[in-house]
C-alpha cells in the first residue's frame, strides 16, 4: 500500500517527483483523501493557521510535516495532536532570494524617501529633497543565517561603510566575523541601518525593546523582515513619533495590522503587508525543495532542515 503525500501544489505541475507515494493536492479546501493515510504533509502556503492545522489531529500515520516557510513558530505551537516521532522541516533557502530583495527594497525606499515621492506624484507636486544614500552607511544584520547572508549579498555593491553581522553565537565567515548576541549593545550605536532577519524564538521575542532602540544612533533606520513580535511596537512608536528613528516593516505586531492602528500613520514608517516571501521567486525554489525532500523520503535518506521531532 502506497503512502499518501499531501501537496499544496498540483503534483502534475511539479517536475521530478519520485515515484512511489500517492500524491494528493490539498490547498486548504476539502480533504483529498483520508488524513490517516497521509505520511508527508506539505503545509499550504499563506493560509490561516486554522486552515493549515485542520487535518493534523486526524493524521495518525504522519511521519513528516514540511512547511513552505522559513519560520515555523506558529505551526510548531499547534502540534499537540500529532503522533510522536514526526519530523517538522522548514523551508530554509526557499525565501532567501525574495526576502533579501525586499529587505534591500525597503532600505533603499526608506533612505531615499520614496514614500514621500509617491504621495507627491499623487498630488502632481514636483518637490525634490536631499536624502541619505545607502553608500557609506554602516548596516547591522541581526540574524545572520541563510537570509541574513543573502541580504549581505545584495548589499555588497552599494559601497557600504561596514556590515556588522550578529547571530545567536559568534563565528567567522569568508566575509568576516559574525558577532554573538552578547555584543549587540556595543554594536548598535555604530549602525545607521539595522535589518532584522532573526527567527522568532523565546530568546528573540521582544528583543527590540525600548533599551535596544535607545542604543540605536539618532536618525537610524530599523528594517524588520523577520517577525512582528521581535519588536516591541509601543517602544517603536515612541521612537518614530519623536522623529529620532525611522522604520520599514514587512511584519508587524499585531498582524495583520488592523485599520486605525497608530503604526499606519506613524511618521517615518514604511509598511508592506508581509510580502517578503511571496514573489515569482518562490514557486521554483519551493518545487526544488519538495523534489529533494521527497526523494530523500522515498530513499530513506535523512531529510534536510529538520527543526524538531514531536515527542522528543
Amino acid at each position: 500500500m502506497s503512502e499518501d503525500v499531501w501537496l499544496p501544489i498540483p503534483p502534475e505541475e511539479i517536475r521530478g517527483l519520485p515515484e512511489g507515494p500517492n500524491y494528493l493536492f490539498f490547498d486548504g479546501g476539502e480533504f483529498p483523501g483520508d488524513p490517516a493515510d497521509c505520511a508527508v504533509y506539505v503545509v499550504p502556503y499563506m493560509k490561516p493557521l486554522e486552515v493549515r492545522t485542520r487535518p493534523l489531529g486526524r493524521m495518525s500515520g504522519l511521519r513528516v510535516i514540511q512547511t513552505l516557510t522559513a519560520g515555523v513558530d506558529d505551526i510548531s505551537g499547534a502540534l499537540g495532536d500529532v503522533p510522536s516521532g514526526v519530523l517538522l522541516c522548514n523551508a530554509r533557502g526557499v525565501h532567501d532570494t525574495s526576502t533579501a530583495e525586499l529587505a534591500l527594497t525597503l532600505t533603499l525606499a526608506s533612505l531615499r524617501g520614496i514614500p514621500g515621492f509617491v504621495r507627491a506624484q499623487e498630488e502632481e507636486r514636483w518637490q525634490g529633497e536631499f536624502r541619505p544614500a545607502l553608500a557609506d552607511r554602516n548596516v547591522l544584520i541581526l540574524g545572520y543565517g541563510a537570509i541574513g547572508s543573502a541580504i549581505e549579498d545584495r548589499l555588497a555593491p552599494f559601497e557600504l561603510g561596514r556590515v556588522l553581522r550578529v547571530a545567536r553565537s559568534g563565528r567567522t565567515t569568508a566575509r568576516g566575523d559574525v558577532h554573538p548576541l552578547t555584543e549587540l549593545p556595543r554594536l548598535l550605536p555604530e549602525a545607521d541601518v539595522v535589518i532584522l532577519a532573526t527567527p522568532l524564538t523565546d530568546e528573540t521575542r521582544g528583543l527590540v525593546d525600548a533599551a535596544f532602540l535607545a542604543r540605536m544612533k539618532d536618525g537610524a533606520l530599523l528594517v524588520n523582515i523577520a517577525r512582528g513580535p521581535v519588536v516591541d511596537t509601543d517602544a517603536l512608536l515612541s521612537e518614530v513619533r519623536s522623529g529620532r528613528l525611522t522604520a520599514a516593516l514587512d511584519v508587524t505586531d499585531p498582524e495583520p495590522l488592523p485599520p486605525g492602528h497608530p503604526l499606519w500613520r506613524a511618521p517615518g514608517v514604511l509598511i508592506t503587508p508581509h510580502v517578503g516571501g511571496p514573489s515569482s521567486a518562490f514557486r521554483p525554489r519551493a518545487e526544488r525543495l519538495l523534489v529533494d525532500q521527497l526523494t530523500r523520503f522515498v530513499n530513506h535518506e535523512p531529510l534536510r532542515h529538520v527543526v524538531l521531532t514531536t515527542g522528543a
